[in-house]
């Protein structure tokens, strides 16, 4: 059912307080969104989105049942079942170029203790694994040594055809979080508060069996890590319950910077209300990271930040870009950013550049990177003139989407076929370009006419 979207102001739903959140009027003039398609196949939380082509998405969640979807039309292709309680991972599994079948293939992992490999041009269920001892809870393609990872209380690695390769003894009840892989034939993995660097070991000449060995562990964080992302070929980046972010090298796995303060208790100017908002744990806590290559933005909380790489430090932020938590945040081409919350809110952020003022004090309490931060009363003013000349940034809201009522859980963006989102409300929407949607309307209704004859064009 596709109906318009109006209005761009949101009033915050069961807030004990009014927060100081930045909100838009009606006008939204550089919402490219102005349209909506609502599409309604699942029954419960969805939870997953993972794009298979330029013009087809799956969705997943707690129902168990995963849905291949047009992106162009809102059409339903296929429902996969399969899985008897809620999926728990969901991921592609690209094709070798030596295979005959070119079908697109994607994994998921399910709380029954299993995972499906499945056929999504024919919605077939390819193979299923059902020997795991715990809830496979994340999923890893090493596509180089063509093998594909499954985390849980254990690692266990396996090949294209769901054979055992190799697997490591009992992690932790806790279970691994999040998986990357990393240089070196190497992964890491989150388990609670530690990162486990495991080395893949290949068959050569001298044995013919995998083997995966414990590399080192790295115990820096306080809290439960609940995001882990590689950033480039340099680094990876780790966020924890707490607020602690750490960057990480990529090569010897040491420490190149490090925030736990990203809310600044010391009295100053309007932040008693920033204090109070942030009293809470997951007021701080790291959901999601993304990247481009200049910057990280990360999820804190409520808020929005942008860390530079080169400069190591914080260039913009939104302390309270939503009422509740930012769980997914992506960068588009065009220098804006999107967010979705627990509000059930999604929300385009346009990143602009800010000439910063000599006068204007240095941000101190969050990102305080390489001596970027809290500075005592005789370093301060060699540090404030230091930043005179620094560039900085602003967030600015440029565009609001109402549609879900529950938890926006994470989205898609799509350059041709727009944003779709999905949300613990059971539904997944579409949002599309109207300027675009109407283009192409007009374009077919001119060709139609056409074809029947009815449109005469003067010579």
């Amino acid at each position: 059912m596709l109906r318009w979207l109006i209005g761009g102001g949101r009033e915050p739903q069961g807030l004990a307080e009014k927060s100081p959140l930045q909100t838009i009027g009606e006008e939204q003039t550089q919402n490219p969104y102005t349209e909506l398609l609502v599409l309604k196949a699942h029954h419960d939380i969805v939870r997953f989105l993972v794009q298979l082509d330029d013009y087809r998405f799956a969705s997943a969640g707690d129902d168990g049942i995963v849905v291949v979807w047009n992106a162009q039309t809102g059409e339903k292709l296929l429902e996969l079942n399969g899985h008897t309680q809620k999926i728990t991972a969901l991921i592609t599994f690209p094709c070798l170029e030596s295979c005959e079948e070119k079908s697109q293939l994607i994994l998921t992992a399910s709380a029954d203790k299993t995972v499906i490999v499945w056929n999504c041009d024919t919605g077939r269920q390819v193979q299923k694994v059902s020997c795991f001892q715990s809830t496979v809870k994340c999923l890893t393609i090493l596509q180089r040594l063509d093998v594909w990872l499954s985390g849980g209380n254990d690692l266990c690695v396996w090949n294209r055809k769901l054979d055992l390769l190799c697997k490591t003894s009992h992690l932790s009840d806790t279970g691994i979080s999040a998986l990357i892989e990393i240089p070196k034939n190497c992964v890491v993995a989150a388990v609670g508060k530690e990162l486990i660097i495991f080395r893949l070991v290949a068959p050569t000449e001298g044995s013919l069996e995998w083997d995966i060995l414990e590399v080192k562990r790295l115990l820096d964080h306080q809290d439960n890590i609940l995001s882990l992302a590689n950033v480039n070929d340099l680094s990876f980046v780790t966020g924890s319950h707490v607020g602690e972010l750490i960057i990480w090298d990529i090569l010897d796995w040491t420490m190149q910077a490090c925030e736990r303060n990203f809310w600044d208790p010391s009295p100053q100017v309007d932040t008693q209300q920033e204090i109070k908002l942030c009293q809470k744990p997951n007021d701080i806590s790291i959901h999601h990271f993304t990247w481009d290559e200049e910057n990280v933005f990360a999820a804190v909380g409520r808020g929005l930040y942008v860390y530079n790489l080169q400069m190591k430090r914080v260039i913009a932020c939104q302390k309270t870009a939503h009422d509740s938590s930012v769980l997914h945040v992506a960068k588009l081409p065009n220098r804006q950013l999107i967010s979705c919350s627990e509000d059930g809110s999604v929300r385009i952020w346009e990143l602009r550049e800010k000439q910063q003022l000599a006068a204007e004090p240095v941000p101190t309490g969050f990102f305080n990177m390489w001596g970027f931060g809290k500075a005592n009363k005789q370093a301060s003013q060699p540090v404030k003139k230091q930043q005179e000349n620094v560039t900085s940034c602003l967030l600015e809201l440029v565009g609001d989407l109402i549609g879900h009522s529950s938890s926006v859980e994470m989205f898609l963006y799509f350059e041709d076929h727009g944003l779709v989102t999905c949300s613990a409300d059971h539904l997944i929407i579409l949002w599309k370009n109207g300027e675009r949607e109407s283009g192409l309307r007009s374009l077919k209704l001119f060709q139609k006419l056409e074809e029947n004859g009815d449109l005469y064009l003067a010579v």
